[in-house]
């Protein structure tokens, strides 16, 4: 096993406890040239991108109902789900919970600048058309909607033969 000495170990604990080192220039000013980017100290740089065409995936189930809004690379910009806006039980997989979450998740998106909404549903559960007309109602301009639902190929397992 390779071990670091003594005076490495604390030269790095020096570095992570005092963070970027500043060389101070005649001028008074400090630069920032030998500590690499980013740090405690500076703010993080937002980046938002305008995403024309997005992806809403809803899952109903009996129990709750969870919409996440991707971009067409897969990448999720929005999501909201029943439980996460407060509701409790069995008022989770309501249709009024349903489409509170449809207009929490495009709320949220909106700073994309979304405009087209391809919607892929899947699962069961009483929340299912209530999700789509949720998201139908935000105004954006539904290109698809595709069912998503897993369905067994077999079914269940046969029950064995009865012993007479």
């Amino acid at each position: 096993m390779n071990y670091l000495s003594h005076s490495n170990k604390i030269r790095r604990f020096e570095l992570f406890i005092l963070g970027k080192k500043r060389i101070i220039t005649q001028s008074g000013e400090a630069d920032k040239s030998a500590g690499g980017a980013g740090g405690f100290g500076t703010p993080k740089k937002s980046v938002s991108h305008q995403v024309i065409n997005a992806t809403a995936f809803v899952h109903v189930s009996y129990n709750n109902t969870i919409i996440s809004i991707t971009d067409s690379r897969g990448g999720v910009l929005a999501w909201a789900s029943a439980g996460s806006l407060g509701f409790k039980g069995t008022k989770k997989s309501t249709p009024y919970a349903a489409s509170l979450v449809a207009k929490n998740a495009v709320d949220k998106a909106r700073k994309f600048n979304i405009n087209n909404l391809r919607i892929v549903i899947r699962g069961i559960g009483p929340a299912r058309d209530s999700a789509i007309r949720g998201l139908a109602g935000t105004g954006l301009n539904i290109t698809s909607i595709m069912d998503d639902t897993p369905v067994p190929h077999n079914g269940v397992r046969s029950t064995k033969p009865r012993r007479v």
